[in-house]
């Protein structure tokens, strides 16, 4: 199971790294809303992600409470962060053993519970889920701002990789 969503995290960080490059390094501090995060720190969160969570996952308990904010990042660094967490989760994933994955963990803040789920639940639904949804603000993010978005699951209105350049979409 480790392999499958060590599998899955490889496929998913090269559609999160062309996102990542279109950030506009002059526009990190733009947000959509007053109560949104602004765009550096949400192209940060997805690049610190994976490794963050994985390694998570691998302590039986996790105090929310020492949880630093990323550290603010200029767009030239989000690529390198990326492959640092991807890096990381890969190290941490794969000193877990499968049987690990249906073992209990839990997130605490202050010695209280916050929640309590399989290992692999946390990976699938934290790790990967979370980020594919953060993923999905920034190509908001992108649009609103112009950016082209690169296309993740399929065309996007500006890339089509269904379609040879210089050919025109029919």
């Amino acid at each position: 199971m480790i392999d499958t969503i060590l599998q899955e995290l490889a496929r998913e960080a090269v559609a999160t790294r062309r996102a990542l490059e279109r950030v506009p390094a002059d526009r990190m501090d733009w947000r959509p809303h007053p109560t949104s995060r602004t765009l550096g720190e949400l192209a940060s969160h997805i690049a610190t992600l994976p490794g963050n969570i994985a390694d998570m996952a691998t302590r039986d308990t996790f105090d929310v409470s020492a949880l630093a904010p990323p550290r603010a990042m200029t767009a030239d660094e989000l690529p390198a962060a990326l492959n640092d967490s991807l890096a990381t989760a890969r190290a941490a994933l794969s000193r877990l053993a499968d049987k690990r994955l249906g073992e209990t963990w839990s997130m605490i803040a202050s010695g209280k519970v916050l929640v309590t789920m399989p290992r692999a639940e946390l990976l699938r639904t934290i790790m990967l889920n979370h980020w594919y949804h953060h993923r999905g603000q920034l190509t908001v993010y992108l649009r609103e701002l112009d950016v082209a978005v690169p296309s993740i699951y399929g065309p996007s209105a500006d890339e089509n990789p269904f379609v040879p350049q210089g050919a025109a979409a029919g």
